[in-house]
């Protein structure tokens, strides 16, 4: 694992950013597993950057969000959807066709997690996963106690989780209960792996996610045995003995 601590919260998305430049650099066909949510907003906003000043191209790259809330309209402005093409991708020059989240208005959601997988895998897996984390250590929304076995599957969010997101819910005008997200399995197969981490609210977490035993009670902990997994977070975050 690589730990990366920089100092101000911009510098974390630049580095970021870079990290997924880098990556379609050298691969522009890349699979890329996209997240929404607070953290990322800034590492969308600086590969904006990078695509329009440093001519950084999408267009040959797949992408996979982590997750997506069941039963949110997908044009809805709170679903992950409306977030992620809004934020990035309607900005950039990816292939609409070649852009995939679950559907959030699917009959069966545990069968729609099951053909979400498989789409993945006949995309030939990921080749960089982009996460941020919550209060509680989940990644997507695999929340504590999840199985580090588990595919993606329907998952009930904590109320931990809720409650953490509670203001954003309340402005987006969504009550969300459930979401269909890769589980911590299709997380750890990807080939690289990118975690995101800002503010001293997150420091406690970091340290157990960095420092401390690999436990499904800290979802996020499993990310220690991955061969290949970039942390970058800035010095609030940072645990206070940390590399």
């Amino acid at each position: 694992m690589k730990i990366v601590v920089k100092q101000t919260a911009e510098e974390v998305d630049l580095a970021a950013a870079r990290e997924v430049a880098r990556q379609l650099l050298s691969r522009p066909e890349s699979v890329l597993g996209l997240s929404t949510g607070s953290t990322v907003l800034g590492l969308h906003r600086a590969l904006l950057r990078l695509h329009r000043e440093c001519g950084v191209s999408f267009a040959g790259a797949v992408t996979f969000n982590v997750d997506e809330y069941a039963g949110v309209a997908p044009d809805h402005p709170g679903s992950c959807r409306f977030r992620i093409f809004e934020q990035l991708l309607n900005q950039v020059d990816i292939r609409r066709e070649n852009c995939h989240l679950p559907d959030s208005e699917a009959e069966d959601f545990e069968q729609e997690a099951r053909l979400y997988e498989r789409r993945i895998a006949q995309a030939g897996g990921i080749d960089l996963q982009i996460l941020g984390i919550g209060m509680n250590g989940h990644i997507g929304f695999n929340e504590p106690g999840t199985p580090f076995e588990r595919d993606a599957h329907v998952a009930v969010i904590s109320e931990r989780s809720l409650s953490d997101k509670a203001e954003f819910y309340k402005k987006a005008g969504i009550a969300p209960r459930k979401a269909v997200t890769l589980g911590i399995r299709n997380i750890m197969r990807a080939r690289r792996i990118l975690l995101v981490a800002k503010g001293a609210a997150k420091r406690g977490i970091m340290e157990k996610t960095l420092l401390g035993p690999v436990t499904t009670e800290v979802p996020a902990s499993v990310l220690q045995l991955h061969p290949d997994t970039t942390v970058i977070l800035d010095s609030a975050a940072a645990p206070l003995n940390s590399p």
